[in-house]
């Protein structure tokens, strides 16, 4: 059994992980932190686990996080690299489902996130987890930089399109639309989220500049070989709870005219388990992915024309955080990458 903590148990991506995780056959939960609700059992706060998780909530600094085989951080920026070498050097490993592990250029980070990084020799050697892209490093990874979620159905979205390199689009002018239902802001209480205000509308943010831009263009940079990537991030808030729809447009160069993209696509994710390539011509609903580990890609050239039109659903809480790190947790074990992550999503 895999001893797991939870540093930051009573957010959204928080309690997602716990339902994930009390599901999960391989996995004993070993401690829940919350500085706020130390020493209230986690049903009380969340009765969707009553008879399934009989924790209560722990101070940071009394959990026996050293004592875990694995901690994952469901925190606000800053937090996991605070802890990082001291749990390192207690041999345990880590999964961070915050920014401070995953962006490489420690100025890159604390210009988008203002704050100084505060352990560079741990971020060398921490490793972006994406299983679709670095599957084998995962597996041998002690710290994981769990993707954000817009990011998550950006890559994947343009993944078979870029690792190609410049044959088949122009990298330079690449288009994210991508949406995001409410949950995506956390649990914290603020103007913008509350049920008045996001209710009945529907708002663009972060036009000007977003901290999941840096991200994306990294990991393709990375995944293309060059560095000669063009992106345009607009995300939105949909007054939704949950689910995420990307809507990604590409230019097809010249020479790739005459390419299948959408064999293309089915190729590229054929044995990977949580990736849904649809038929050609579908167009995939957010509600489809609900509450599961679950992204689905659809791929459109309107008019047979030059310009392709990618469409990614996922749940922002699952494939885009905490199922997700729970797929890099069986990684990072030598697990059946699918373990605690087949929920069928649910309908309505």
């Amino acid at each position: 059994m895999i001893k797991v903590g939870i540093v930051g148990g009573t957010g959204y991506t928080g309690v997602e992980l716990l339902r994930l995780l009390a599901q999960h056959p391989q996995v004993q939960l070993r401690a829940i932190t919350s500085r706020k609700e130390a020493g209230m059992p986690v049903a009380d706060m969340f009765p969707s686990l009553r008879g399934r998780v009989e924790l209560a909530f722990s101070e940071p600094q009394q959990a026996p996080l050293t004592e875990c085989d694995v901690v994952f951080f469901a925190t606000p920026h800053g937090v996991a690299m605070a802890q990082a070498e001291e749990l390192l050097a207690a041999g345990v490993k880590i999964i961070d489902l915050a920014a401070d592990f995953r962006l490489q250029d420690t100025g890159s980070f604390e210009h988008w996130y203002g704050m100084a990084h505060s352990c560079p020799q741990v971020l060398k050697e921490a490793v972006y987890g994406l299983p679709e892209i670095n599957r084998a490093h995962i597996k041998a990874a002690r710290v994981i930089g769990n993707p954000g979620c817009y990011p998550t159905t950006v890559q994947l979205g343009l993944l078979p399109l870029i690792e190609n390199g410049k044959k088949l689009i122009d990298t330079q002018h690449l288009i994210a639309d991508a949406k995001s239902g409410v949950s995506g802001a956390g649990r914290k209480a603020e103007i913008g989220t509350l049920f008045s205000e996001a209710s009945d509308n529907f708002k663009a943010y972060g036009v000007k500049g977003h901290r999941h831009h840096p991200e994306i263009v990294q990991e393709l940079r990375q995944v293309a070989g060059h560095d000669d990537i063009g992106l345009t991030f607009v995300p939105h808030l949909v007054p939704m709870i949950r689910g995420m729809l990307t809507t990604l447009y590409a230019r097809i160069l010249p020479a790739a005219r005459d390419t299948d993209f959408q064999q293309l696509f089915a190729n590229r994710y054929a044995n990977e388990p949580f990736v849904d390539v649809m038929p050609a011509g579908s167009l995939p609903d957010t509600r489809s992915v609900r509450a599961a580990n679950t992204l689905r890609i659809a791929v459109h050239r309107p008019q047979g024309g030059e310009q392709l039109v990618i469409l990614v659903v996922q749940d922002n809480l699952v494939k885009g955080a905490a199922g997700q790190a729970v797929q890099n947790m069986n990684l990072m074990f030598g697990l059946e990458e699918t373990l605690g992550l087949t929920q069928i999503p649910v309908l309505p």
